[in-house]
């Protein structure tokens, strides 16, 4: 597998260990915030996975509709579906990467960017790690474990396992 790749394969099983991880915690924990965040981990998790949904469907060349708000919290369960959905649409894109060229349109007082595909691909991936791990944050700072997410852990899940 290319890096490029093997980055996105991490991104999605991150998310996936992370969500399973919260079934195990009781539903307070999906409430629970701290200082410093984006806000409670499921808030925190629904704005991730919208916001993966608005890259895609950029560099798919379907740009979304302009936000009116913040991202609707969503159940594990439609987090879940949404993870599984996005690996898949992942994979096709990456495919077809060097055929892309996306221009993000104006917004607010940020200039139209022109040639944004590898933007789009970069926020993907920080964006992911640092909600990620500020749900991780969330959940010690409220007295509960918090998986490791780490790249060096999925090598060893994924790949040792092959």
């Amino acid at each position: 597998m290319d890096p490029l790749g093997e980055a996105f394969q991490h991104h999605t099983w991150a998310t996936e260990k992370l969500l399973l991880h919260l079934r195990t915690l009781p539903e307070a924990a999906l409430t629970a915030t701290d200082k410093g965040v984006y806000g409670e981990v499921a808030a925190t998790l629904s704005h991730m996975l919208a916001a993966d949904s608005r890259y895609l469907s950029y560099l798919e060349g379907n740009p979304p509709a302009p936000r009116s708000g913040p991202d609707e919290t969503r159940t594990l369960a439609e987090l879940e579906d949404a993870v599984r959905d996005q690996a898949v649409r992942w994979r096709i894109l990456l495919a077809r990467l060097p055929e892309l060229d996306v221009t993000i349109p104006a917004r607010g007082d940020r200039p139209v960017l022109p040639h944004a595909t590898n933007l789009l691909i970069a926020q993907a991936l920080h964006h992911g790690n640092d909600h990620r791990t500020q749900v991780c944050t969330i959940l010690s700072a409220n007295g509960f474990e918090s998986p490791d997410l780490d790249v060096w852990e999925y090598w060893m899940d994924r790949r040792l396992a092959e």
